[in-house]
């Protein structure tokens, strides 16, 4: 706790602050911290309310929030390991041994590739993309859909052209005399 709050905070109140953090039941926390238990329900009420004690709470939320919780740069360093294949996992390989038997073995394994190109698009992500190059990605879209927007009005109209000619059969009653 930061030394201003330290200071003011009595070995029961430090103690309250610390079951309080634990439990999140102020009665709870007055009991464990050596209040009676017949006033522990009050005190514990009472002490939420001091501005020292609310103070001293959160300074602890604090501290363990910044020990349990990843930073940014945590979080960016991970991914960029991933990214690189710098880190490896244990898996679980089953080999057959003949004769319906297997075993199984932990065996180190690097990130695949699908798992390293997820771990470069979180990464770009956080970065944001460069505006010129979502520009650029941009117009190739717009000119790929103009051209397969062509490419389907060719087909179509070669279609329509096709269905729209005639079909001659010319018949000779000659040729069935033939036979």
């Amino acid at each position: 706790m930061s030394g201003d709050v330290a200071m003011r905070l009595t070995p029961k109140q430090e103690a309250f602050v610390d079951y309080y953090i634990e439990t999140g039941n102020a009665c709870e926390a007055a009991r464990r911290a050596g209040y009676s238990e017949r006033t522990a329900r009050s005190i514990g009420k009472e002490n939420l309310t001091k501005p020292y004690i609310q103070q001293a709470i959160e300074a602890r939320h604090e501290e363990i929030k910044s020990k349990r919780t990843a930073t940014v740069t945590e979080a960016m360093e991970f991914l960029t390991s991933v990214m690189r294949g710098e880190i490896t996992e244990e898996v679980v390989v089953v080999e057959g041994k003949g004769d319906g038997l297997s075993e199984a073995r932990l065996v180190e394994k690097a990130p695949s590739v699908a798992d390293r190109t997820k771990a470069a698009d979180n990464i770009l992500k956080r970065f944001g993309r460069p505006p010129k190059l979502e520009e650029q990605e941009l117009d190739a879209r717009v000119e790929k859909l103009k051209i397969e927007a062509e490419v389907l009005r060719e087909t179509k109209k070669a279609a329509a052209q096709e269905a729209s000619e005639a079909v001659v059969f010319e018949y000779r009653r000659e040729d069935d005399d033939a036979d």
